[in-house]
């Protein structure tokens, strides 16, 4: 059927049939290099992280979707149908207005209102020379304790939003925490330093819609409260001592204290891995 092979003849037929055959050929090799091309954008735009982030929110259960405003009390229930990302958040100024009624206690957890707080377990803090600072939350702190090792990015490196901003590991599990906000890295601690990165970002903080994702005031209550019923529940099955001391102040080292829990639940939970 092809010129050059022994027995063509070049007939109607013959003609019709590379004429579809070539046609495909092209139409597949156009749709590959389209696709090359889309993806190359996709990367070069922050388009491929950025859906990948909402593949990984879609897969989280529904009660860890709440909405920052139900956390806070201002609704009785919502769920959050936007990643987490208010600052694109049609609805935002709508529910922003209306009162708090939520808790307004920590449960023995220290979450300074200098910081706001990303839903990851990490907080940021605005610095003097335009940087943010960026550690773990006093919660995933007392689940880790001393990690056993840290990965860090590099200086001039850059992270995104809701992508790992660096990992470590703990009694053989791997914890990747999501970077709150998107930047420049200019800085890196860790746990004995207060903080772990510092962060030169991509957005001019003093808009005040430039954090409008991360949590404050109320919110952070209501969240950081169930977030404690759920490892409440999580880490006291019937063959484990209690993690909550007078029922409602977190033990430290948790990792340490309970070798034998199901950590890589727990993790997944409290670090918004799908």
């Amino acid at each position: 059927m092809f010129p050059g092979i022994d027995g063509f003849h070049c007939t109607v037929g013959h003609i019709v049939f590379l004429s579809l055959f070539f046609a495909v050929v092209l139409t597949i090799g156009a749709t590959v290099v389209s696709a090359a091309w889309r993806t190359a954008r996709d990367f070069r735009t922050h388009r491929a992280i950025e859906l990948c982030w909402q593949q990984d929110f879609a897969e989280l259960p529904e009660s860890a979707r709440r909405c920052r405003h139900e956390l806070a009390g201002r609704v009785i229930s919502r769920t959050c149908d936007n990643a987490f990302d208010c600052r694109s958040c049609g609805k935002y100024s709508h529910f922003a207005v209306l009162p708090a009624s939520g808790v307004s206690r920590a449960f023995g957890l220290n979450y300074p209102e200098d910081r706001l707080y990303h839903r990851g377990h990490t907080w940021v803090k605005n610095e003097k020379d335009g940087t943010v600072g960026i550690g773990l939350d006093d919660l995933a702190d007392h689940l880790i304790g001393d990690p056993d090792s840290i990965r860090m990015p590099e200086i001039g490196s850059q992270i995104e939003v809701n992508q790992t901003a660096w990992s470590m590991k703990k009694n053989g599990n791997e914890i990747r925490v999501r970077a709150p906000i998107e930047g420049t890295v200019v800085g890196v601690g860790n746990r004995n330093s207060g903080w772990y990165l510092r962060v030169r970002p991509r957005l001019d903080v003093n808009d005040p819609s430039a954090l409008r994702h991360l949590l404050r005031g109320p919110e952070v209550y209501g969240w950081v409260s169930r977030e404690l019923e759920r490892l409440q529940l999580q880490l006291s099955p019937s063959n484990t001592a209690p993690t909550l001391a007078d029922g409602g102040t977190l033990l430290p080292g948790l990792m340490d204290t309970l070798p034998e829990a199901h950590w890589d639940m727990v993790l997944a939970d409290t670090f918004l891995e799908a």
